[in-house]
């Protein structure tokens, strides 16, 4: 592998008197990205690389309340954020 080989990183903590902890970190280019809505009432956002998958969908995956609101506005302006330093990135890199 060299340094720069897509990989994925998942790392489960169980530890006694603490909630398990589970951290899944993609570093792969090659990602399959939907979002869709379930039964007319849920959006799901599911992320996906092959050998892991996250999946985002409401409180409870019950209807939509305005914490599920908040959330995504802020996974959105994160996704925002995320694109405009790729951007940035690429482009002083390729200069």
């Amino acid at each position: 592998m060299t340094d720069h080989d897509p990989y994925t990183y998942i790392s489960v903590a169980l530890t006694p008197k603490e909630d398990p902890s589970v951290t899944v970190s993609f570093h792969d280019a090659e990602m399959w990205i939907r979002a869709t809505v379930l039964a007319d009432r849920r959006p799901l956002l599911h992320l996906s690389c092959g050998k892991a998958s996250v999946s985002l969908s409401t409180t409870g995956a019950g209807p939509v309340n305005e914490a599920d609101v908040a959330t995504a506005r802020t996974l959105f302006e994160a996704a925002k954020q995320y694109l405009t330093d790729c951007e940035r990135l690429h482009a002083e890199q390729a200069a």
